[in-house]
């Protein structure tokens, strides 16, 4: 039984193909109803006085002196010119065309057209299946594994160049991760949690620093507050190093709890690790860790970093496996790098940058010190050598924005402290640090140089399909424009043509100048050329007049001249 209020499937498809079909003869529609409009005012060309019309502005036109076509031709060609750089300079900024971007949006909804979103979300695969496309995962943005110390760091960047390598996008992001990572779930917030809650949110960094301090003086074994200063007060390592540490200690929890068994009174200490304390607690560590990285204590940085795996193996979230893969490599204990390799490296696990390079540094190191283009191209690629090209091939698809920096094509600068995996940002903070350790291994920056653009010729749409990974996504750029500070070129992929409409706003404004000129320097052979010009464009609609009075029956003619 139908209820009442169901749709019927017969009179919807029936609505279906009567849209279509209009939408079909839409076009034809309108050219023949163009030219019953010209037939008509062909027709009624009598009783409209076009001719005498035509005449009299035939007369208005042969009265105006050369300086009117100067100007003409020379403000036409300033305002094509202003358009141009309007063009331009939107196109630098966004990415795309202001007119087609205006045309689309705006005026092809006015004009009937309906975007096609049946195939949103999707793409395909290297065997041509159109499958479904994760782009929510793909554009996510993560936080940098290796990202340096604010005050130690990034201020004596600013301090001696003038200019924030941090974006406001950025450090917002960053206060989001702290005030998750270090703020209590309970309701019962203890006062110097209030305050710290409200530090991490503060935008100057003066203000959070007297935030932690007041938070101190309320309980001077608040860890967070020791984490914030460490952060953005100490101006060295050493000093960072020494704030962590007091964090550390007031960081892990210690109760004392009483328990009797038979006239017998026993102490038993646990360790009471909120979600908050965990966090705070893996975030310390890790701190750590990196500090003594960076003070040249890399034994003793693997080895925190390996306790702190081993003691939070469901935290691998936080990728502190590629901070022991950078410390592995400054050791050059390159077996050790491969096992951890062997352990992240699975196709059922994310990948990146610092993945797919460090598998491909590995392989390109066991044959880039003999390698050679011209031997290469006389007997063909080992296996060996052909496993390493794969290897590159593979994490230039990955990422191909990470090559520009190793081969020093552009200039890096300090890694933002959140990255997009595939995009400028994640190729920025990877050559940041794995530039030193390709060039230690001989020959590895030459083989990437010979072979890292045949991934191109692999994938030559991008954006459609992948060969090894999902297709490109292309929300990278503008996430990255976020990412990075302005005062860097954020690298684009695929590289993107110029729109037509800048291409065509430059040719009016080359064209229109150079009527100006030609119309200022010869005014009378211009003159006759654009007489000539005019002539000959409309010769052919003076012959289809003729034509028209030609088949037209004399009598039909005479009384539809009449009406």
């Amino acid at each position: 039984m139908i209820s009442e209020g169901g749709p019927n499937p017969q009179s919807h498809g029936f609505a279906e193909k009567l849209k279509s079909w209009l939408s079909w003869s839409w076009t034809y529609v309108c050219a023949v109803w163009f030219a019953m409009v010209l037939t008509m005012i062909y027709v009624l060309r009598s009783p409209l006085k076009l001719q005498e019309s035509v005449t009299a502005a035939s007369m208005f036109l042969n009265t105006l002196t050369p300086k009117f076509y100067v100007a003409l031709t020379g403000t036409s060609s300033l305002i094509s010119g202003l358009i141009l750089i309007f063009e331009w300079w939107y196109f630098r900024k966004y990415g795309t065309s202001f007119i087609e971007q205006v045309s689309v949006s705006h005026l092809r909804p006015l004009l009937g057209g309906v975007e096609n979103n049946t195939s949103a979300g999707l793409f395909s695969s290297a065997n041509g299946e159109v499958e479904q496309r994760p782009s929510v995962s793909e554009c996510k943005v993560w936080r940098n594994p290796l990202n340096l110390f604010r005050g130690a760091e990034y201020s004596r960047y600013t301090w001696v160049t003038g200019k924030e390598p941090l974006t406001y996008y950025d450090m917002n992001l960053s206060a989001q991760d702290h005030q998750t990572f270090f703020t209590c779930d309970t309701q019962q917030l203890k006062p110097e949690d209030t305050v710290m809650q409200k530090a991490w949110r503060e935008r100057n960094p003066q203000t959070r620093i007297r935030a932690a301090y007041q938070a101190i003086e309320l309980n001077h074994e608040c860890a967070a507050a020791y984490v914030l200063l460490a952060e953005e007060e100490a101006t060295t390592i050493i000093e960072a190093e020494r704030l962590f540490k007091q964090a550390l200690k007031f960081g892990t929890a210690v109760s004392i709890k009483p328990q009797t068994h038979t006239h017998t009174y026993i102490l038993t200490i646990t360790l009471a690790y909120s979600g908050k304390d965990t966090n705070l607690l893996v975030y310390i560590k890790r701190r750590l860790a990196m500090c003594a990285r960076k003070l040249g204590r890399i034994k003793e940085a693997v080895k925190m970093m390996r306790d702190l795996m081993k003691e939070f193996p469901l935290l691998g979230m936080l990728n502190i496996h590629e901070n022991l893969l950078e410390a592995l490599l400054e050791l050059q204990a390159y077996a050790d790098v491969q096992a951890v390799l062997a352990k992240y490296d699975d196709i059922s696990l994310p990948k990146s940058a610092t993945i797919c390079y460090t598998s491909a540094l590995l392989k390109a190191r066991a044959v880039s010190d003999k390698f050679s283009p011209e031997a290469a191209s006389r007997r063909g690629l080992s296996t060996a050598e052909m496993n390493a090209v794969e290897a590159i091939h593979r994490a230039v698809e990955f990422n191909p924005h990470v090559p520009k920096y190793l081969l020093e094509m552009k200039s890096l600068i300090l890694p933002p402290e959140h990255i997009l995996k595939r995009g400028d940002s994640e190729a920025v903070a990877y050559a940041f640090f794995h530039l030193q350790h390709w060039k230690r291994a001989e020959g590895a920056l030459n083989l990437l140089h010979c072979t890292w653009e045949g991934t191109f010729r692999i994938i030559p749409y991008p954006l459609e399909k992948g060969h090894l990974f999902y297709p490109y996504p292309g929300c990278t750029e503008t996430a990255d424009r976020e990412l990075l500070p302005s005062f860097h070129e954020v690298s684009v992929y695929p590289k993107k043509e110029l729109p037509f409409f800048i291409l065509f706003t430059a040719g009016l404004c080359s064209f229109t100048a150079m009527l100006a000129m030609l119309t200022h320097q010869f005014p009378d052979l211009m003159g006759v050329f654009v007489k000539a010009f005019f002539s000959t464009l409309f010769a052919p609609l003076g012959f289809f007049a003729d034509k028209m009075e030609n088949f037209m029956p004399s009598c039909l003619w005479y009384q539809l001249t009449r009406i």
